[in-house]
């Protein structure tokens, strides 16, 4: 018969030294209260005897369990993948393990998914909401149990929350008004959803662009929906079926031009000679293969790296924290003219 495994415990490693629980677990947080040749002893004891620290444990007896959870609507996603590792890098310089949940854009599954992380207790939640999120009650029960919560991208509208966004109204501003100066006026806006604050600010960037240069709005080109391939794609289609379409078109999201890039390959539509398509979010694998897309940078890396650090903040200094909101400026980066002399040679 196998014997069971039985996990080694604080008292073994305890009754091993000859110290107390108390003194191990110090050493094994690198306390300033106990010696470096004391922590070097218990650290080489624990690593022998394969000692694994019990979170939920330390949480309960602590009130801190070093662990922050943090919920993305997609992983499969470049944008949200970079500003992963980001947080990934900074908590783990800083002693926290990341506890990642994926949402899918699903509004059930993010609640669902709070609940389980609040239930851990973690010490802090960092958010991206999905592009369903309406219903803010589980961030309330959040801010009521008092734990800490920094948003980052997509934000609810929560009073005293801190938060990472970037400028999308002004990014929005910057792409439409380089194409007019560039003599479109056949300008489309394949936009996210209004509620979310991205879809919001985009759309808004791209009306003041627009009403600046007293350039005519076509309702027809100007769309209120996700932020998936298919979504462009089913956009584009629409569009050209009702017999005319933008020769430029803003997109709310990468994912989003792919998909109107497939239709109109299907339609035989050529990108960017027929269509030009500015989106959201710069592709580090551009460097190796041309783009046929502008876009427009939100820097994903520094959204996490500024969001963990407030989360980290936050932690630190809960009963004096004041929320804070950073925007971080966006870039504009033309890649549609060098692959229209491209198509042209």
């Amino acid at each position: 018969m196998t014997k069971k495994y039985q996990p080694v415990k604080l008292d073994d490693l305890a009754k091993e030294l000859h110290v107390s629980k108390v003194t191990i677990s110090k050493a094994l947080r690198d306390h300033p209260d106990i010696s470096p040749e004391t922590k070097a002893k218990v650290k080489e004891l624990a690593e022998k005897l394969e000692y694994t620290p019990n979170f939920m444990a330390r949480s309960l007896s602590s009130r801190k369990s070093n662990t922050i959870g943090l919920v993305i609507p997609k992983v499969a996603h470049i944008f949200f993948a970079s500003m992963i590792e980001a947080i990934y890098n900074i908590a783990f310089e800083n002693n926290y393990e990341i506890l990642l949940t994926v949402s899918q854009e699903k509004a059930d599954r993010e609640k669902k998914h709070i609940q389980s992380l609040l239930s851990m207790r973690v010490d802090g939640l960092l958010i991206s909401i999905t592009q369903e999120t309406k219903d803010l009650a589980i961030f309330n029960k959040a801010q009521q149990l008092g734990v800490p919560m920094v948003f980052i991208d997509r934000v609810p509208q929560l009073p005293n929350v801190s938060s990472v966004t970037v400028d999308d109204r002004g990014g929005a501003f910057m792409a439409v008004d380089y194409a007019i100066k560039k003599g479109y006026t056949k300008i489309g806006h394949f936009g996210g959803f209004h509620h979310l604050n991205i879809g919001r600010n985009r759309y808004e960037g791209f009306l003041d662009a627009m009403k600046m240069h007293n350039i005519p709005i076509n309702p027809n080109w100007v769309t209120e929906g996700g932020f998936s391939e298919e979504d462009g794609y089913n956009a584009f289609k629409k569009i050209y079926e009702q017999g005319s379409y933008p020769n430029y078109i803003l997109a709310i999201t990468y994912p989003v031009a792919l998909g109107i890039y497939a239709a109109a390959l299907e339609l035989g539509l050529n990108v960017p000679e027929d269509v030009e398509v500015t989106c959201f979010g710069k592709y580090t694998f551009t460097k190796y293969i041309p783009s046929i897309f502008n876009f427009v940078d939100q820097p994903a890396k520094d959204i996490g790296t500024e969001g963990i650090k407030l989360m980290i903040d936050q932690i630190n200094h809960h009963k004096k924290y004041k929320p804070k909101q950073i925007e971080l400026k966006t870039d504009l980066i033309i890649n549609a003219d060098k692959a229209k002399k491209e198509i042209l040679l």
